[in-house]
């Protein structure tokens, strides 16, 4: 009797041990369950950051994309000679009889002040018609030369050139009319480009002879070329208040 006694015992104590394990087994699988969990979660999280990233690095690419789309070359070339006197322009706007203009402190001669204003409403490439010998800076001695000039025929050295003529479709040339004609550095520049299947459109500062014969003289130097009849005459006295006169003129000629 005392040996089935103890043998009960005996397999009631296994019985109780086995089911503190299984209990210490079951917790620590769902202990193990929770971490595994919780560490997918914060992977899961991580992983959402990164498109978040990805769109950014995405529409920063997309940007420069835009603004190198935005730097393509310009078919328009704005061609001007201008040779502003040396005066005294403390204080003034313009001297007419020097062909000079005055903005914010920065003394410009008549056909570089419209050359600018024409840039700045239709845009297009700025280039000063320059020669090798400089012109005086003095009204008389400029004037004459003009003359000597024109009496012989000459032809100044240029010193700048058209780096590629060939992107540029649109050709506006400015100029002051000197003795009723172009100066001849202009002949120059025309007997040396050939402009032909491009638009010429002249634009000029005067004393009171407009164009004179300039614009027939350009379609005889440059006869493959289409010379526009609507180019812009404004006196010299008048120049330094036409910068609505430039402007609406140059945006005409995008209609």
């Amino acid at each position: 009797m005392k040996k089935r006694i103890a043998a009960l015992m005996i397999t009631t104590i296994f019985a109780l041990t086995g089911a503190g394990c299984s209990q210490n087994d079951s917790s620590g699988q769902a202990a193990d369950s929770s971490n595994a969990q919780e560490e997918e979660a914060a992977e899961d999280g991580n992983a959402q950051e990164t498109p978040a990233e990805d769109t950014g690095d995405t529409a920063s690419s997309d940007t420069e994309t835009a603004q190198e789309g935005q730097s393509e070359s310009s078919n328009i070339l704005i061609a001007y000679f201008s040779v502003p006197e040396d005066v005294d322009t403390k204080g003034i706007d313009a001297n007419a009889g020097a062909s000079v203009v005055v903005r914010e402190g920065q003394v410009m001669g008549n056909l570089e002040y419209m050359a600018d204003v024409i840039q700045q409403t239709i845009g297009g490439d700025l280039f000063r018609i320059e020669t090798v010998e400089e012109y005086p800076l003095d009204h008389e001695p400029l004037v004459d030369q003009a003359a000597e000039e024109q009496d012989e025929e000459a032809r100044p050295e240029l010193s700048t050139q058209i780096e590629n003529l060939d992107q540029y479709d649109t050709i506006l040339l400015g100029y002051p009319n000197w003795w009723g004609d172009m100066p001849m550095a202009l002949y120059t520049f025309l007997e040396e480009y050939d402009f032909s299947g491009k638009t010429i459109i002249p634009f000029t500062a005067h004393g009171g002879s407009g164009f004179s014969d300039t614009v027939d003289t350009i379609a005889e130097l440059q006869p493959d070329a289409e010379v526009s009849d609507e180019g812009l005459s404004i006196s010299r006295n008048d120049v330094a208040e036409a910068q609505e006169e430039i402007s609406s003129w140059a945006q005409g000629l995008e209609r």
